[in-house]
């Protein structure tokens, strides 16, 4: 339980050791960064709904992000459904998956410095 704790907190944790173990495994560093962000995607979903509740003093950043996530779908879906005539759910929850992972790490940096400025402007 302490280690999930870690990991959401410091989502980094995780994407270095999916890293290091697939490319020390099986020597393919396209592969092992992949599967790292596939995996850190799901700590980031957890951290910046987090860090989004703490700062905005709400309680519903994951459902937020959970909606924005489907939206996502919907419009990648509908893209692919008009360019291709038909949907490929893999791709589809691939693409989604890993556009996640981007806008999440920049949500995480995003946040973290305004939740470290707000801090210091309070004990000031």
């Amino acid at each position: 339980m302490n280690l999930l704790v870690v990991m959401s907190v410091v989502p980094i944790i995780p994407f270095v050791l999916v890293y290091l173990i697939v490319t020390l495994r099986n020597k393919n560093k396209k592969k092992a960064f992949r599967l790292a962000m596939d995996v850190t995607t799901f700590f980031l979903l957890i951290s910046v709904s987090a860090l989004f509740n703490i700062l905005f003093q709400s309680k519903s950043g994951f459902y937020l992000i959970l909606l924005l996530l489907l939206i996502t779908t919907g419009l990648i879906g509908g893209a692919q459904n008009r360019w291709k005539g038909k949907v490929d759910a893999k791709r589809l929850v691939r693409a989604v998956w890993r556009l996640a992972f981007l806008t999440m790490s920049i949500g995480y940096i995003v946040f973290t410095l305004f939740g470290l400025l707000q801090y210091i402007i309070k004990t000031m």
